[in-house]
């Protein structure tokens, strides 16, 4: 299959600004960008798919560059939602230092920061050289521009559009830069970069965007949805990363396995009949889940997620380590408690019961672990010194239901 067959197989086309494009894909050689800007320290699911695709680009031949924008961060292109917050100098180098460390571990893609062309514009220039190209009606049929015009939009955002432009037009003349990949919500700004180029350099340039990832509901794998799975392991662990993906919805699973893995197209079908035919196996989502933690934290990281799955799951978590505790169990409801707290009051505490009675009659039909252990005293004290490294104690009210105690300081 050709590279842009695949790319149209697994759901990562959407728009193109050319029809030219599906040669040049399959042809290879060309200098591309993705672009994103330093809003937090550490990409997350919902920019892997792009990433990913950059990837694909590049064993297909091409050449990735990955612009961080430490220019365009510090104006926030606009939201359908309202103006983003402006983050200070510290916060954008934190972010940018922390986003380079990232892809260079993962991706080795060639970094580039727009602030490094930017940060010396004269602004009469600016106006003069780039501004002059844009007609505001044209700016304004952008899809992002008009659904904010009712509510009203700065001139700080409406401005974004031209410093995108300026970014591909500046990485044409510096890098042979002749395409770029984005996510669908960029369309407006990539195409004002294309007319840039074309305008002032009478040269054809290119670019696509991907379909968004979303859930059945249509909502968006990001930061700002308050769903956000980072790829930073401290950020979001590999054990809640894979059980994040282990339970995807059914209906989304087969899409996420074309988008976010490499496997093969006879591998994926092959995992799509598994699902159809015995969805309650859970294969497809087991390999999608198994992938991405490959991919993100490496084998060593799956099998410590296997490890601590197998463990919960039996309920036998006395040997387990502080780490895998808090990794594990990071979704259970946490409490603070007191050394030496009786048991009883301990699971109303955490919210496990509603009474002292019904705390009693559950220990009483042997419901409560703690620890790993069952307990059938009802004035045990839960002690610091017996804790998981003497900082968590957990309690389990049947098999499901999990509690972590945090010892007070």
């Amino acid at each position: 299959m050709k590279l842009f067959d695949e790319l149209k197989w697994r759901g990562l086309v959407k728009d193109m600004t050319s029809p030219e494009i599906e040669d040049k894909i399959n042809e290879g050689g060309l200098t591309f960008y993705i672009g994103t800007d330093p809003t937090g320290d550490s990409l997350h699911l919902g920019h892997l798919s792009s990433f990913l695709i950059a990837k694909r680009l590049k064993e297909g031949g091409h050449h990735p560059i990955l612009l961080i924008g430490g220019a365009t961060g510090r104006i926030g292109d606009p939201k359908p939602s309202g103006e983003r917050q402006m983050l200070d100098e510290a916060t954008l180098e934190h972010n940018i230092n922390g986003l380079k460390k990232q892809v260079e571990k993962l991706f080795g893609f060639e970094i580039v920061d727009n602030y490094d062309w930017t940060k010396d514009l004269n602004l009469l220039d600016f106006l003069r050289d780039t501004g002059k190209y844009f007609n505001v009606n044209y700016m304004l049929d952008k899809d992002i521009i008009r659904r904010r015009l009712e509510t009203g939009i700065t001139f700080t955002e409406f401005s974004y559009m031209l410093l995108q432009a300026y970014d591909f037009y500046h990485l044409y003349k510096s890098h042979h830069c002749l395409m770029q990949v984005a996510g669908s919500d960029q369309w407006g700004n990539i195409t004002a970069g294309v007319d840039l180029i074309r305008k002032k350099e009478g040269v054809e340039a290119y670019a696509f965007t991907m379909p968004l990832v979303t859930d059945k509901a249509g909502n968006k794998f990001g930061k700002s949805e308050g769903n956000a799975m980072w790829l930073d392991k401290d950020k979001t662990s590999p054990y809640a990363m894979y059980q994040f993906l282990l339970n995807v919805e059914d209906e989304k699973v087969i899409d996420y396995l074309k988008i976010f893995t490499f496997l093969s197209k006879d591998e994926i079908e092959s995992l799509e009949k598994q699902h159809l035919e015995h969805p309650e196996h859970r294969d497809a989502h087991k390999a999608l889940a198994k992938e991405i933690t490959i991919f993100l934290h490496g084998e060593e990281a799956y099998e410590d997620v296997l490890r601590i799955t197998k463990t919960l799951f039996s309920g036998d978590i006395k040997d387990m380590k502080v780490e895998d505790i808090k990794a594990g169990l990071l979704d259970a409801p946490h409490v603070t408690i007191e050394d030496g707290v009786n048991v009883c009051d301990a699971l109303v505490l955490c919210g496990a019961c509603k009474s002292k009675r019904e705390a009693r009659d559950l220990i009483k039909g042997n419901s409560i672990s703690l620890n790993g252990l069952k307990i059938n005293d009802f004035n045990l004290a839960i002690l610091k010194k017996e804790a998981f490294g003497e900082e968590l104690a957990v309690l389990r009210r049947g098999k499901k239901n999990w509690y972590v105690l945090q010892f007070d300081k």
